[in-house]
């Protein structure tokens, strides 16, 4: 039985069961607190057991080096050069093989006691702070609240009414120290799942990459030394020969920074925060923006100051008018209002500073506010479960089933948010609906399917109703899956009738969409995640309900699973209570899912020979209308920088579903021993693995840095090698490579 979820509003009613649950969170935090202290102290062991051991090889490797051939004469022959540099050679792989060690070890307090500490002091300290604060404030509150209590009916007015008001200060107090001690330990409780556990498994892979880069050392020592030799004198011999230049100019920019800025009176750049609504709140995301007075054109990029990578394709449009936002129209400050040419709708920005959004709108002309609210787009017509609406859905879902159902990323792949809302408009006008052609290639698949999801969104309540939606979720936590399945069915065939029918149609073609999952790369848990959330949406937002999102997930995947039996066969009496008592194990719904790759590659150890390579990766950009209800589902494997691909806004909307990181995916990934009977046979090469990596679907081959891989040539997909690892053929990403 897990931890209970501490809802807010009971910070108020402060009852004994709210005490309860709160005093089982203190107990788990403490024994989290003692088990990371002693983890602490064995680690600090184990750094120190390796650093012995890496002393007395390095002292090895030293001895063999220090002695030097000397040959006679005052010319010396190809092979005595080779004689000669031959024990420095062997004192160089040793010296390897420990550089891998030292860098493992040097790593190993970053990776695995600095973060266990941090997260000691920082999270559970800090929680522990909350607590002290919150005993502290509620000993005074009932101190004060007893003296208020006691006093005489018979004392004067004014003194009665400061004692009252004093009362509710120290009441409100206390109420805003419960909230805020409740937050921190569900903070807390929620973030060990990760920064407990990241250190852990970061510090394993240092010591796996160690034991693999030696095995590498050993086998391939005989077959590559030569040719690493060169390759490494090569690149030394590069690095010394630009080093005093690169330090030269450095040295100049840091005298005069301002001379080596490029200032341009047509062009204004620079950092804004755009404005862009979801379901719930409106978010402010950090785009890198240049405007070109000339031409009126603005180019907006998301871009990552901290990683350094790029998060998206640009986006542009043409400038019609710049108006400054007045400070009482907005809570934020700086702001102010652009319209395009060729975009709809009113962006709001966010200087970096007043003098910023003076120096941005002098640039663009702009003018002093007149505002007449438009509220157009908040009165946008709700879809309804009608003759028109099921037409429409079933239109679509035709031209997704014989156009596009073996498209990759299909319904996870969001369409262009103008194209969405274009085709709905035309689709569901009795006027226009039956010149939509969506055998055309003007209508994209995942503007078909961004549509589909946009529709279910639009209706006034969720499709399988705020009614039932508890009874869903209670139905999707029951230990036994067949009386899990048991209870959906019963409660699918409590739905209205049309809210039923629709149900069955789309589960019926989701099932379609999930057997063709070796092309499409959706199974059938990847579809739960983008459709849980849109069918099961709560109807208020709580702390359980945000918990909850995983079993929505769940009851798709059971609709999907069993949709022939759930929507065909009339349930047994009694819903699933007759299987309550079979003893099987509990489903888990993310056993399907396929593994993600990071965001950007990450390699454990910095490794000097392949230090220089570009480390950033493209990801695809890809928009959707109102998307923040299909949660992302992901696993980040990167073991430094876990990091969530979670509703990251792009272009005109926000981000739906699983992203695709590394480059631009490939447009199809078949299987690769199918691929690999091309008409021409290219060269095959060993390639080194210059960061970690994990497969998104069984196409990939996963990997971790420093790994070789056999016959690698390149693919037919641009951006993709193929090659071998222990027998698997598979693709490989181009730039987490480098040929050896």
């Amino acid at each position: 039985m897990g931890l209970p979820a501490l809802e807010f509003s009971d910070c108020y009613v402060d009852s004994p069961q709210f005490r309860e649950r709160l005093k089982s969170h203190e107990l788990e935090l403490e024994k989290t607190n003692k088990f990371i202290k002693e983890l602490i102290k064995d680690g600090k062991a184990l750094i120190q057991a390796l650093k012995n051991l890496s002393t007395a090889k390095r002292k090895f490797a030293e001895s063999l080096n220090e002695f030097k051939f000397q040959c006679i004469g005052d010319a010396e022959t190809d092979d005595e050069i080779c004689i000669a540099k031959s024990l420095q050679e062997f004192a160089g792989v040793l010296q390897n093989l420990e550089d891998e060690r030292t860098r493992m070890i040097e790593n190993a307090n970053d990776v695995l006691i600095s973060p266990l500490e941090r997260f000691r002091k920082e999270q559970i300290g800090a929680a522990k702070e909350a607590k002290k604060k919150y005993d502290k404030e509620t000993e005074k509150y009932c101190t004060v609240l007893e003296k208020h209590l006691s006093l005489s009916a018979k004392k004067k007015e004014a003194h009665l009414h400061e004692a009252d008001n004093q009362v509710d200060i120290v009441r409100q107090h206390f109420y805003e120290v419960s909230l805020e001690y409740v937050f921190k330990v569900q903070e807390v409780q929620e973030r060990k799942m990760f920064e407990f556990v990241e250190p852990l498994l970061a510090f394993l892979q240092g010591l796996f990459t160690y034991y693999h880069h030696g095995y590498e050392l050993a086998k391939d020592f005989n077959h590559f030394k030569t040719d690493l030799t060169i390759s490494i004198q090569n690149t030394r011999n590069r690095f010394e020969s630009t080093r005093s230049e690169v330090e030269c100019l450095m040295k100049k920019m840091k005298e005069n920074p301002h001379e080596h800025k490029s200032i341009s009176p047509n062009t204004m750049e620079g950092y804004l925060f755009v404005q862009e609504k979801r379901s719930f709140v409106s978010t402010w995301v950090k785009y890198y923006c240049i405007y070109h007075r000339e031409p009126k054109r603005m180019t907006m990029m998301l871009f990552d100051q901290k990683s350094g990578a790029k998060n998206g394709d640009e986006e542009s449009f043409t400038l019609k008018s710049c108006t400054r936002r007045k400070t009482d129209s907005i809570e934020k400050r700086f702001c102010f209002d652009i319209e395009a040419v060729d975009r709809p709708g009113v962006i709001t920005m966010q200087a970096l500073s007043e003098e910023d959004r003076r120096l941005w709108m002098e640039a663009m002309d702009g003018r002093e506010p007149v505002y007449t609210l438009n509220r157009d787009s908040q009165n946008e017509a709700m879809a309804q479960l009608d003759v028109i609406g099921f037409n429409v859905v079933k239109k679509f879902i035709y031209a997704i089933e014989t156009r596009g159902i073996d498209e990759q990323g299909l319904y996870r792949i969001v369409g262009v948010s103008s194209r969405v809302q274009k085709l709905l408009s035309l689709a569901m006008d009795p006027k226009t609906c039956a010149d939509v052609e969506l055998d055309s290639t003007e209508w994209e698949i995942k503007t078909i399917t961004s549509a589909i999801k946009h529709y279910l969104r639009m209706l006034p309540a969720p499709l399988m109703t705020y009614q039932y939606q508890r009874s869903f979720i209670i139905a999707a936590k029951l230990d036994n899956p067949e009386a899990r399945v048991a209870e959906i069915h019963s409660i699918v065939h409590r739905l209205p009738e049309k809210n039923r029918q629709m149900l069955e149609l789309l589960m019926k073609h989701l099932a379609k969409v999930a057997s063709h999952h070796q092309q499409n790369l959706m199974t059938v848990a990847n579809l739960g995640v983008v459709f849980g959330p849109t069918l099961l949406r709560p109807q208020e937002e709580t702390v359980a309900a945000i918990m909850d999102i995983k079993f929505q997930n769940i009851v798709i995947e059971i609709l999907i699973e069993n949709h022939e039996r759930i929507f065909k066969d009339m349930p047994v009496s009694g819903g699933g209570q007759g299987n309550s008592q079979l003893n099987l194990p509990r489903r888990r719904s993310a056993d399907s899912k396929a593994p993600s790759c990071s965001e950007r590659p990450l390699t454990l150890f910095h490794t000097p020979s392949f230090s220089e390579k570009d480390k950033a990766v493209e990801k695809r950009n890809s928009v959707d209308v109102n998307s923040s209800a299909d949660l992302p589902s992901v696993n980040c494997n990167s073991i430094l920088n876990w990091t969530r691909l979670n509703n990251m806004p792009t272009g005109d909307g926000d981000q739906d579903g699983l992203q695709l990181s590394k480059q631009s995916r490939p447009n199809s990934l078949q299987n690769p021993k199918v691929r690999s009977s091309m008409s021409s046979s290219p060269p095959l090469r060993k390639a080194r693995a210059l960061y970690a990596c994990k497969a998104e679907h069984d196409s990939e081959l996963s990997f971790i840095a420093g790994t070789i891989f056999e016959n690698v040539h390149p693919s037919r997909e641009p951006g993709w090698l193929e090659g071998t690892l222990d027998g698997k053929t598979g693709l490989i990403p181009e730039n987490y490579v480098e040929f050896v």
